[in-house]
């Protein structure tokens, strides 16, 4: 079992600050992540927090805003000792801690001290191998009545495979390109001039980068139920990156299978276990 990892070759500006793209990971986690969880059942200032995947630590900033004890495992040493800088001042006030770990090598009832109420995984789900054990393994960390938020944009989206990430300026605004057969996108990232590691990065992406049906069909398999979802024509953070203000997907897409998955830039989702 293993997830892909983070490269830190972008060609967007505010993917090389990373304390710019920390902070839109902040707004979007305070303005629409904890609004959408609190439309089940309100959180408190008690509930222990984990993020699988936190990267920098911006969506947990959010909740250590609001008191929250919080964890961040991630697999980039790198991304860890910058969230252990830019939260610097929480982890001084006991509010977090971080770790750099595979989830896949942490055994809960052995090597946690707590169980958690929320967790969260904020464009993760679509970069972790062996998706439908991963699902099972997450029970483990979850106390009785616990929620589990999944954020992700679906693989056929127009730039589902991450393309943004692509050091080659054109290649990292050519959508859907991703979905060609796996010879010819690999050619094309290779002649585009991108390096062995964000090209093997790229391919890994196409082998685990999962539909909305997809999805779907995991929770309710690993017992799962969906609280909530949303699905977004515009996705949230692209407010901060971009300046497009999120929108809601229309309806008749969001309930036309084949076509909502090409269509829709990121979906929301809230999960809990069967009772």
């Amino acid at each position: 079992m293993q997830t892909s990892q983070y490269t830190f070759e972008y060609v967007y500006e505010f993917h090389k600050d990373r304390k710019r793209y920390f902070d839109f990971i902040h707004k979007t986690s305070r303005d629409y992540i904890i609004p959408f969880i609190e439309q089940h059942r309100s959180i408190d200032s008690d509930h222990h927090v984990l993020e699988i995947g936190c990267a920098e630590g911006g969506v947990l900033k959010a909740f250590t805003d609001r008191g929250m004890s919080s964890v961040g495992i991630e697999l980039s040493e790198k991304r860890v000792e910058l969230a252990q800088e830019f939260m610097n001042k929480e982890i001084e006030n006991g509010l977090v801690q971080f770790f750099s770990k595979n989830i896949y090598d942490i055994d809960p009832d052995r090597d946690l001290e707590k169980k958690f109420d929320i967790i969260l995984l904020k464009d993760v789900i679509e970069h972790i191998f062996h998706q439908e054990k991963f699902m099972e393994h997450l029970k483990g960390f979850l106390n009785p009545g616990g929620r589990v938020f999944f954020g992700f944009p679906p693989w056929q989206m127009p730039f589902g495979g991450h393309q943004q990430v692509c050091r080659n300026r054109l290649l990292s605004k050519l959508p859907y390109f991703h979905l060609l057969p796996r010879p010819i996108y690999k050619w094309i990232l290779k002649v585009g001039g991108e390096s062995e590691n964000k090209i093997k990065e790229m391919l890994e992406l196409k082998e685990t980068g999962l539909s909305i049906e997809r999805f779907e069909y995991m929770v309710k398999e690993a017992g799962y139920t969906v609280a909530l979802n949303k699905h977004f024509l515009i996705n949230p953070v692209y407010q901060y990156k971009f300046g497009l203000k999120e929108r809601k997907q229309i309806g008749l897409i969001r309930h036309i299978p084949i076509l909502r998955n090409f269509l829709t830039t990121g979906v929301y989702y809230l999960i809990e276990r069967k009772i």
